[in-house]
């Protein structure tokens, strides 16, 4: 199955650096701008990412945030709802209580309107109760052509409800442990697309992060079976985002590979003469929402298949 030519984007309100999900967030960084400024500067790159995406032949239906309730993470819609093939919708738990607050209706009625028939097909959200979580395309990477999931488990992606989504929705679960190193510590990491990225022929992947030799190995043998080209970078790299990237479609079927500016700055240039042979690479510089949201332009877009 080819990557989507569409995706919707959540123009934000209220942005800023949210305090419940720097716990596990250690991308995050927090005090560098007012939030008056902040939201600003947010906006304004949100608004250019749009415009290039355009630019580059994707479908892009953008949703605005509300005031209220408070949801400083609105814009990172992929985490509480994923869209499988058919329209098929999943509402997934989340870590953080102000983050809950995003499941809302008016992406669905947005794509409703444009005469998408959106199902909501299964809500795994009441597993909050029991501080069970998983965020969606941010906890897992869905290789849907070969009906495989891979998951970074952490405090945001539980072992027993990846294995239930896997069984729901017939994916091979592929679960492991990734770290990064923070104040000389190796911590997990909070999301598996920060390390990990899936186009149809090739596949990006942080294998520093898997301590884990056995996990490892087991990851990197799914991926070359499965028929990818694995372009491995490092854990410097995934502190710029480089990890963060999606495989979409222009409307004319031209394969790209959306990442950030500063992503697209980390590659070396072997990485980016290797990548270039699967995609157009498309990067926007959003350096205010991956400062002080923890996130990049994975995190913005929810495909639309």
């Amino acid at each position: 199955m080819k990557p989507t030519s569409h995706v919707v984007l959540v123009r934000p309100t209220s942005f800023r650096s949210n305090e419940q999900t720097a716990i596990n967030n250690h991308f995050q960084k927090s005090d560098l701008l007012s939030n008056t400024a902040a939201l600003a500067h947010a906006r304004s790159e949100f608004d250019t990412f749009v415009a290039n995406l355009r630019i580059h032949g994707v479908t892009v239906t953008v949703v605005e945030d509300t005031l209220s309730p408070d949801t400083p993470d609105a814009l990172f819609p992929n985490n509480w709802f994923a869209l499988l093939p058919k329209y098929q919708a999943v509402l997934f738990p989340m870590f953080a209580p102000n983050r809950r607050a995003e499941r809302n209706t008016r992406i669905f009625d947005a794509l409703r309107n444009l005469g998408h028939d959106v199902l909501v097909v299964k809500d795994y959200s009441s597993h909050e109760q029991n501080d069970m979580f998983l965020e969606g395309t941010g906890s897992m990477v869905l290789d849907h052509q070969n009906r495989i999931a891979y998951c970074a488990l952490s405090p945001r992606a539980n072992r027993e409800l990846f294995y239930q989504f896997c069984t729901d929705f017939e994916y091979k679960p592929i679960p492991f442990y990734a770290y990064q190193t923070v104040r000389n510590k190796r911590l997990l990491i909070y999301h598996t697309n920060v390390i990990m990225a899936l186009g149809v022929t090739f596949a990006v992947i942080c294998l520093e992060a898997i301590d884990s030799l056995k996990e490892r190995v087991l990851l990197h043998d799914s991926l070359t079976h499965s028929g990818k080209d694995v372009i491995a970078i490092s854990e410097e790299q995934v502190t710029q985002f480089a990890g963060n990237m999606l495989a979409l479609s222009s409307k004319e079927g031209i394969p790209l590979l959306v990442m950030s500016s500063r992503a697209h700055a980390a590659l070396l240039p072997e990485q980016i003469q290797k990548l270039s042979k699967y995609a157009t690479l498309v990067h926007s510089p959003i350096p205010t929402i991956e400062d002080l949201g923890g996130g990049s332009v994975r995190c913005m877009m929810a495909e639309v298949f």
